[in-house]
């Protein structure tokens, strides 16, 4: 009985301290067939990670976004996913970033920049990308998109067997055709 209580105590200390790695605010609109989704990493990553991209090791920002029905019973239905990923690399010659955006593995935009505050927003944030169509979706129900944002490389140096390198938020929304 005592295993339990310090099993019970040791998860509930893990899943108080997986909160503390991040926060994302998500924003949904849908229009014209389309769920729009806005992230914006509203944690110090960037400044975690500011050491490893002065080196010049690329560093990337991985957004998982899923669409999500709840439902009251049993776990949440997933209906699509999709995977939007940020990468910076700085040019130590240069002086420049190189920064790319791809959605499921399509690159969507790829600029060069020296201002660190444009880096510091191309990579913890995304505005209004189409990730998901409405065709699936029932009229008048809930739903959520989630997203869980990964960083590489990881800034954290504690081995647990749970991934506590992310960050989370969700937005929920009525589908109204």
């Amino acid at each position: 009985m005592t295993s339990l209580r310090l099993l019970a105590i040791v998860l509930a200390a893990v899943a108080l301290d997986a909160g503390t790695s991040g926060e994302v605010q998500v924003s949904t609109l849908v229009r014209d067939g389309r769920v729009y989704v806005s992230s914006t990493l509203t944690d110090g990553v960037i400044e975690e990670l500011d050491e490893a991209i002065q080196s010049g090791l690329t560093t990337t920002f991985t957004y998982e976004t899923e669409l999500r029905r709840p439902v009251s019973i049993w776990f949440d239905r997933v209906l699509a996913t999709a995977t939007v990923s940020a990468a910076v690399q700085f040019d130590t010659l240069t002086g420049r970033y190189q920064l790319s955006r791809s959605v499921d593995g399509r690159i969507e935009d790829s600029k060069v920049s020296d201002d660190k505050a444009a880096v510091k927003r191309f990579v913890t944030a995304f505005e209004r990308l189409p990730l998901f169509g409405t065709a699936d979706l029932e009229p008048n129900v809930e739903y959520y998109v989630r997203v869980r944002v990964r960083t590489r490389p990881r800034v954290t140096w504690f081995f647990w067997p749970w991934d506590r390198g992310s960050a989370t938020g969700f937005a929920r929304f009525t589908f109204i055709p």
